[in-house]
């Protein structure tokens, strides 16, 4: 018989580690476990029942709950392919994780076939569902956020255009370059020296609040 899922000094669920019997079941999608405990992943926020037919997650990441109620309570959500709590996962929740995952994980390579695995479904139905949530494809979104996240570092670091790039997980620096301008309508080392010189006017002239405006990235 399984154990109760241990709890927190906040009364909050927290997933314990799975035995030994319970790993092979979820490697085995072993539908005679289902109901006896859910797994959950930890890098991802989902959990999922034993027979969920997913990818095997890397077993450092897993845990488990005795009941979906505590799996939810823990702030998990339920997986979309094996829905162990009946239901269907709303759209904009399921976008959700994978829009999180990106945020997280922006320096990292992402492909479709990665972000499907992590959000457990298709690479196909992802791409779908996340450009009719989001009105951007799951690349795009990806570049948007580098993008971003480039603009900081040009404006709060010192680091050459390509060691900025491969901070933010473009590393093929003429190709960093080429979706800067694209994004921005400049070069990065132009967008860095454009913003110095207005950081610098702003300065001498004791504008103070629009030197302020000027160090938000998404300010041209």
């Amino acid at each position: 018989m399984l154990s109760r899922s241990c709890i927190d000094a906040a009364n909050m669920p927290i997933p314990r580690a799975l035995t030994e019997e319970m790993w092979q079941a979820v490697l085995a999608n072993d539908a005679s476990y289902d109901g006896h405990f859910f797994y959950a992943v930890t890098t991802t926020g989902i959990f999922c029942r034993p027979s969920c037919k997913s990818r095997p997650p890397n077993p450092e990441n897993v845990g488990y709950f005795q009941t979906a109620e505590q799996a939810i309570s823990a702030k998990f959500r339920p997986c979309k392919r094996c829905k162990p709590t009946g239901q269907n996962l709303p759209d904009d929740e399921w976008i959700a994780l994978v829009t999180e995952y990106i945020d997280k994980n922006y320096t990292e390579s992402l492909t479709l076939e990665t972000l499907a695995y992590i959000c457990h479904g298709s690479p196909y139905h992802m791409h779908r569902t996340f450009k009719k949530v989001k009105g951007m494809t799951p690349v795009e979104y990806i570049q948007q956020v580098r993008i971003d996240k480039a603009t900081e570092q040009l404006m709060a670091s010192n680091k050459s255009i390509g060691e900025v790039g491969t901070v933010v997980g473009l590393s093929n620096t003429p190709y960093f370059i080429t979706l800067f301008k694209k994004k921005t309508g400049h070069t990065p080392s132009s967008y860095r020296q454009l913003h110095q010189n207005n950081m610098k006017e702003a300065f001498e002239n004791g504008n103070h609040n629009e030197t302020r405006s000027l160090l938000d990235p998404h300010h041209s």
